[in-house]
């Protein structure tokens, strides 16, 4: 049984990039605050504390990872959690857990 749950290969490298990419501080705060709901960069970075710029360059590895996804609306992009992934839920309610 263990044998036939196992993912492929490359299935295990796409799951752990996607959790390096996770496990850095800053894009972490991130996603907790995506988790939230859409934001555009401006406010993700008044959310994190952290500079336009910095934002940027951690939402592009995020992106990469098809941890998040982006939309234009005008001349705004929004960034929002990519669907299906409820690991942010789960990690904030075993963390609220263990408080």
């Amino acid at each position: 049984a263990a044998l036939a749950a196992m993912p492929s290969e490359e299935g295990i490298a796409v799951m752990a990039d996607r959790f390096k990419a996770i496990s850095e501080p800053s894009r972490l705060k991130i996603l907790l605050a995506l988790s939230a709901g859409e934001l555009c960069v401006e406010h993700i970075a008044k959310a994190v504390g952290a500079g336009q710029s910095a934002v940027s360059h951690q939402l592009k590895t995020l992106k990469d990872n098809r941890i998040i996804k982006s939309r234009r609306v005008g001349k705004n992009i929004l960034y929002s959690v990519e669907d299906g992934h409820i690991m942010i839920e789960v990690a904030k309610e075993h963390l609220h857990c263990n408080e």
